[in-house]
């Protein structure tokens, strides 16, 4: 039986999806070779997060990433994601070995990489080497 409890609960879940994102929080996207080509040229701040279901570091990287996302000086960054085991060719290009890898650039130029990494400070100071 539908009571109010499960109404408002049901309207304000409703509300967060309609939403989106909060302000400022940096753009995620599945990696597209153009758009990720377009937002080099525009010199845009870029992270590449490789990642896999399955992986437990992967899992803590990204409420971390989630986390960061909603600071302002990050709301310019373009995340695009790659999946570890669908897109092998991208691993080539980019020259990804292991899952977890998070790659930063600055336009063209790739700045700052890191495997592994959970720690929320070093995670921050890759991302801020994009800006």
């Amino acid at each position: 039986m539908l009571n109010r409890r499960h109404l408002l609960a049901g309207l304000s879940l409703s509300l967060v999806l309609v939403s989106g994102p909060p302000a400022g929080a940096l753009e995620r996207k599945p990696f597209d070779a153009k758009a990720f080509a377009a937002a080099q040229v525009a010199g845009k701040p870029i992270l590449v997060e490789v990642s896999a279901v399955w992986c437990p570091i992967c899992k803590v990287q990204k409420p971390i990433l989630s986390n960061l996302a909603t600071k302002a000086k990050f709301k310019e960054i373009t995340l695009f994601e790659i999946d570890f085991d669908t897109q092998k060719d991208l691993l080539r290009t980019f020259k990804v070995q292991k899952q977890s890898t998070l790659i930063a650039f600055k336009g063209t130029q790739e700045v700052a990489r890191s495997t592994g990494d959970t720690n929320a400070t070093s995670i921050e100071a890759l991302l801020d080497k994009s800006l």
